[in-house]
This record gives structure tokens, C-alpha cells and sequence, in this order.
């Protein structure tokens, strides 16, 4: 379970995904075997979550990774790439953004 911390030395990447409600359910599913086959094996790799508004029409990813050179090298690799070309299909857009946590309150 990703933990939110201003003093954590990690990356953190926040992906959002523009989809139909038609292929909310499908790209979860692809985002999930992502994760559960590849993603989480992958060096670097701390945690993730995945969200879904409730119209179905948008998917949030919150990951977290030691460095952003671990992250950069896992959306490089060839077996990424092939998947992300999948997951294109079934969204209108995403787009992964790395992001500095400045603050976090409980």
C-alpha cells in the first residue's frame, strides 16, 4: 500500500486514464494483470492503486518507486511498451507524470 510522506526519498507517478464506460472495465482488468505479472516484479518498484471515479469515465494510478530512473526503465522495457500500446486501445489518453510529495496530512 502506497504511504504518502514529504520526507520520503521515492518517486511518486500519478497516471490518469480518459476512457468510455464501455472500456472502464476492460482496462482495469489490463492495468490490474499489468501490476500483478510485471509492474510490481520490476526493480525500484514500492507500491501502487488503482481508482475509478464512479461514471466509469476515468482510472487514477498512484505508484511509487525508489528512483525515477526504476520507473523510466519499466515504461522502456519492450514487454511495457507492447502493454501500453494495448492499454492506447482502450482509453482516449493517459498520461504518467512524476510528482515530489511537498505535503501530507492524516
Amino acid at each position: 500500500m502506497p504511504k504518502i510522506s514529504k520526507d520520503a526519498s521515492l518517486q511518486t507517478v500519478i497516471t490518469t486514464f480518459e476512457m468510455t464506460p464501455g472500456t472502464c472495465q476492460d482496462l482495469m482488468d489490463a492495468l490490474t494483470e499489468a501490476y500483478e505479472t510485471f509492474i510490481s516484479k520490476q526493480p525500484g518498484f514500492i507500491a501502487a492503486g488503482l481508482h475509478v471515479n464512479d461514471a466509469q469515465t476515468r482510472i487514477a494510478n498512484y505508484s511509487q518507486w525508489e528512483r525515477r530512473e526504476d520507473f523510466q526503465a519499466m515504461l522502456r522495457s519492450d514487454e511495457m511498451r507492447a502493454r501500453n500500446r494495448e492499454i492506447n486501445q482502450l482509453c482516449r489518453s493517459f498520461e504518467p507524470v512524476m510528482y515530489d510529495v511537498v505535503a501530507a496530512f492524516d
